[in-house]
């Protein structure tokens, strides 16, 4: 597994890695039994708003993206890139239905973890609860940073890090998405680009 590239959230996905590299053939095998690979194609919809989230998708190749409606108007708060884990994290621990859609922003493999075998799993294997605590962990890690930077980066500093942490993303990721991501207009993102 791989997480998306930030100062602490970093930190802490390499002691996942860690972890996942010591788990027992047994343990991983189960977690294997748990998961299908799947393919989507640009634009389809992994998961729909007002859906029950009851899978989680680790991007094998692709992108994705994680958005709401507000106003008729998409808001994206997340993107996925390859080995990130795409997912409704309220709707998946509640299994109660989600605000969220997850969208295909190209071709996207995923490997696609069905949450009631991994609840079962989990019950006779628990370095996979463990394995899910420290996720969580790390998405807990990863949300702070990201709140961190919309209140103490300026735009042009988000988009800078964007760029150096997923350089990809210019050539794979329609400017829409990525000023909603920012948080900004299409229009501020065109002068920022303009300036670099």
């Amino acid at each position: 597994m791989h997480y998306k590239v930030t100062s602490q959230a970093t930190t802490y996905a390499s002691k996942i890695n860690e972890y996942v590299n010591h788990l027992g053939i047994d343990v991983l095998s189960a977690l294997d039994n748990c998961a299908s690979i799947k393919v989507y194609k640009k634009g389809d919809f992994l998961l729909r708003q007002g859906r029950i989230c009851t899978h989680s998708f680790q991007i094998k190749r692709g992108f994705a993206r994680k958005f709401y409606l507000n106003n008729g108007k998409e808001i994206t708060t997340e993107l996925f890139f390859k080995d990130d884990i795409a997912i409704s994290l309220s709707s998946y621990i509640m299994q109660q239905p989600g605000k969220e859609f997850i969208q295909a922003i190209t071709d996207v493999e995923v490997s696609v973890m069905d949450y009631a075998s991994f609840q079962e799993a989990k019950k006779i294997y628990p370095d996979l609860a463990i394995l899910d605590g420290m996720i969580g962990d790390y998405y807990s890690i990863w949300l702070e940073e990201r709140l961190f930077q919309f209140h103490t980066m300026t735009a042009k500093e988000r988009y800078h890090l964007l760029l150096t942490t997923q350089p990809e993303i210019i050539q794979h990721i329609p400017l829409t998405h990525i000023a909603s991501y920012l948080g900004i207009s299409l229009e501020t993102l065109s002068r920022i680009r303009a300036r670099i």
